[in-house]
């Protein structure tokens, strides 16, 4: 049986908010944002993290030439649904399963290093799984805003400026050595990990991981997050449009879009429709008025299809309790 946590205080949200802002930020430094001791901010994320309420993950980005990311509408069978669940999170592509109120019981989020592996690993998986019925694929052409862009609104304007974003490093040419991407399984499971609690998973010295980990960091090919528990964030429903924008008008649909603070994903894609939006929204009532912005906001939006999130079973790549917490890295 899940177990549904209590609401977080001022204090938890002013710290993931933190945390998101810059997910490897130093506790000194967050400490000095939030006014308090270092150790009470780390304690108080280690609770946050041993409950499973908040947790900071990572994953590789790929070449942005090859990679591939697709979403995956999957019918399966009613009864056993679970089983079907289960075997979609376990493969590693698969980073993302929503259980729907529509006419596709599931939406997969899928990245891939390239079309070919979607093609001849991955979908011949998901076809393979007994009680898949059916499945339809769209890619995404243009990423415009993900969830790890997304903020809670629980700082002051001067406390973010104290926790600015660190620089993003442009890519660097070249692969990381098969030494450097060992840690990325380990930056996966815990995305704020120490040099020294990874030198002793790899039976390297803390100074040799230190060394490799800068270098990860400063390749540009590592996307960091702090996600949360959608339950505890104040805003529980999750919504999807399908949506049809011009050829055109994308950019400037994605610019308005961005200003909105429930947004969590906009992306162009391939399909019927070529515009996705995903927002979490304080309840299914908001999504009427959200629908009448959308359409004041982009006079030429085709909105062709709104599905409700019933519940995410795997959030980029971390399995979640029914109530939206994390379970422990395996």
């Amino acid at each position: 049986m899940a177990k549904f946590h209590a609401p977080l205080s001022e204090e938890d949200l002013s710290l993931i908010h933190a945390l998101q802002i810059d997910p490897r930020a130093g506790w000194v430094d967050v400490g000095a944002a939030l006014g308090v001791h270092p150790t009470s901010a780390a304690a108080r994320w280690d609770r946050l993290a041993a409950s499973g309420a908040a947790w900071v993950t990572a994953h590789a980005l790929g070449d942005p030439q090859e990679v591939s990311l697709s979403f995956i509408g999957v019918d399966a069978v009613t009864e056993g649904q679970s089983g079907v669940v289960d075997a979609l999170c376990a493969i590693a592509e698969v980073i993302t399963v929503e259980q729907t109120a529509s006419s596709r019981a599931l939406m997969l989020t899928v990245i891939t290093d390239s079309m070919a592996q979607l093609s001849t690993e991955v979908i011949p998986r998901i076809r393979a799984i007994d009680g898949v019925l059916g499945y339809d694929v769209s890619l995404c052409t243009r990423q415009h805003f993900n969830g790890s862009s997304w903020r809670l609104n629980a700082l002051s304007r001067a406390q973010q400026q104290q926790l600015r974003p660190p620089p993003r490093p442009e890519r660097q040419p070249g692969r990381l050595p098969p030494s450097h991407l060992d840690l990325l399984p380990l930056l996966a499971r815990d995305g704020r990990a120490t040099a020294a609690s990874m030198a002793r998973g790899l039976g390297r010295t803390p100074a040799t991981v230190q060394r490799q980990l800068n270098r990860v960091l400063g390749s540009g090919t590592l996307s960091l997050r702090c996600d949360m528990a959608q339950s505890l964030s104040g805003y529980p429903v999750t919504c999807q449009w399908f949506a049809k924008v011009p050829a055109g008008r994308h950019e400037a649909a994605a610019a308005a879009l961005r200003q909105l603070p429930f947004v969590r994903f906009l992306a162009s894609t391939t399909g019927r429709s070529n515009f996705t939006i995903i927002m979490w929204l304080r309840s299914v009532a908001d999504i009427m008025d959200v629908e009448l912005t959308l359409q004041q906001n982009i006079p030429d939006i085709e909105l062709q299809e709104t599905v409700v999130m019933l519940a995410c079973l795997k959030r980029v790549g971390r399995r979640l309790r029914l109530d939206g917490t994390a379970l422990p890295p395996r």
